[in-house]
């Protein structure tokens, strides 16, 4: 896979960092509106909002940051296999986009379809979700500030063939 120039990647880079801290920011709106609704704000106005806010946001940028990601490694010198923290962010970004999609996006649509009808069950989790899904984009982000560990283990260098003499008489 080729790789981008520094002006390139410094570009791809920027455009990670600034959806990054769109999806952290909406998932603290999404995390407000839950401890919101539970401290008794008005349920038709909260649970429809965190509604639109996952929707049209949170889902949307939680798939541009993956995106991104994966474009950032497999076109830097970082790369996707090369270093344990690059995997690690990239397995923790990966598991939030599917719980994101497959879990939380259907379940906020239903509470926000329900809205003060919700079980406090169906609204603790608009608190849960957004408290450990933040918690884990600031893990990722400690992990690009420190990268820790080191590199997965190199694969072995390729032997140099060398050329077998023929045997006499065949």
């Amino acid at each position: 896979m080729s790789r981008l120039s520094p002006a390139g990647r410094k570009a791809l880079l920027t455009v990670h960092l600034v959806t990054s801290l769109g999806w952290l920011g909406a998932d603290l709106v999404l995390l407000t509106l839950g401890v919101a609704g539970l401290r008794g704000a008005d349920p038709a106005v909260v649970y429809p909002t965190a509604g639109l806010l996952v929707t049209y946001l949170f889902a949307p940028l939680s798939l541009v940051v993956w995106l991104l990601g994966l474009a950032s490694a497999l076109l830097s010198p970082w790369g996707l296999l090369r270093w344990r923290w690059v995997l690690v962010k990239f397995a923790i970004t990966t598991v939030m986009l599917g719980l994101v999609n497959l879990a939380l996006l259907p379940r906020v649509r239903e509470l926000g379809a329900l809205a003060g009808d919700a079980s406090m069950h169906l609204r603790a989790d608009l608190v849960i979700a957004p408290a450990v899904s933040s918690t884990l984009l600031v893990t990722v982000t400690v992990l690009s500030t420190y990268k820790p560990w080191g590199r997965l283990r190199r694969a072995a260098a390729p032997v140099a063939r060398r050329a077998v003499p023929a045997r006499p008489g065949a």
